[in-house]
């Protein structure tokens, strides 16, 4: 074994949390570790919205490119963010335990509207720089004014406290993981079946160098093959759609205790145009995600089976 893995990671609390979860996974089996911190496009370009930043991979390239130049042996990403077309050379070699995969809306004290809802009041202010979040919610609450936020979770919820929103939309998987105490705002959890999630929302991504086997052998410990299994339908849907995080999707899949796939779709062709919603049941993943891309393209309306 090499003398130590070197870990890749951007420098937020919830990135490093991430990187700090592998590391502790890999020194459990023997392996030594070390945390390297890279600035991303998207840590960098703040000021501007997320649709304003081109391309795809804006929170990952900086990442893979170190990856590529051998700075680092892995790379820890949040999967919801990572392009489905890997760099030529690089490849996913192990998928963490999946967090709760559900958004919850946070909303101050102050805001909260009992019986409307969402429990918010006629043109409340939501932030969220997610296309896909801003096209569930014009979906359910046409009236809200959606407005974009950056930055990392400890400044979006302080912009929340300080009344600039409100509500907000975060992952809850980034809550929990941090540990943060959200009493001061009234919590309401998004079902994943009714609000979808992001493809692959609340699991980590360990990408290494295909032909690094060394490493890829150490990881094989951490990989979490059942979620793997749901999260392979969620990016293949994402894939053949050709999006990426501008494109306003939201698949989240099951498995049942019987082996069954149930995956929930929602897709719009710009956040503020008709929502298209489908449910779909499978006893395997073959051509599963053909399938429901087939069904979402020729979709007029909500449909379910």
């Amino acid at each position: 074994m090499k003398h130590k893995i070197r870990i890749g990671t951007r420098g937020s609390r919830l990135a490093l949390w991430q990187a700090e979860h592998v590391q502790r996974e890999l020194e459990k089996t023997g392996v030594t570790t070390e945390i390297v911190v890279i600035k991303t496009r998207g840590d960098l370009e703040q000021n501007l919205s997320l649709q304003k930043l081109e391309g795809k991979g804006f929170f990952t390239r900086e990442i893979e490119q170190a990856l590529l130049e051998e700075r680092i042996d892995l790379a820890v990403h949040s999967m919801k963010d990572l392009p489905t077309t890997p760099p030529e050379g690089l490849v996913i070699s192990a998928v963490s335990y999946r967090e709760d995969p559900a958004d919850w809306l946070l909303i101050r004290r102050e805001s909260v509207r009992e019986g409307e809802p969402l429990k918010l009041g006629p043109g409340a202010r939501v932030g969220t720089s997610s296309n896909r979040r801003k096209a569930q919610l014009f979906d359910l609450r046409p009236d809200l004014e959606l407005v974009d936020i950056r930055g990392n979770v400890p400044t979006r919820l302080r912009k929340l406290a300080e009344g600039q929103f409100d509500a907000i939309v975060l992952a809850a998987a980034g809550l929990i993981r941090l540990g943060i105490v959200l009493a001061d705002f009234e919590v309401l959890p998004l079902n994943p079946r009714e609000f979808v999630p992001a493809p692959a929302q609340g699991v980590l991504a360990m990408q290494t160098r295909i032909e690094d086997h060394e490493t890829r052998k150490a990881l094989l410990p951490l990989h979490h093959a059942e979620v793997a299994a749901v999260t392979n339908v969620e990016r293949t849907i994402l894939h053949l759609l050709e999006g990426g995080c501008h494109l306003p999707l939201g698949v989240y899949c099951e498995r049942d205790p019987h082996g069954n796939f149930h995956v929930w779709t929602a897709l719009a062709e710009a956040w503020n145009q008709p929502l298209r919603r489908l449910q779909h049941s499978s006893s395997t993943s073959y051509k599963l995600a053909e399938t429901i891309v087939k069904r979402l393209r020729t979709a007029s309306q909500p449909t379910k089976s």
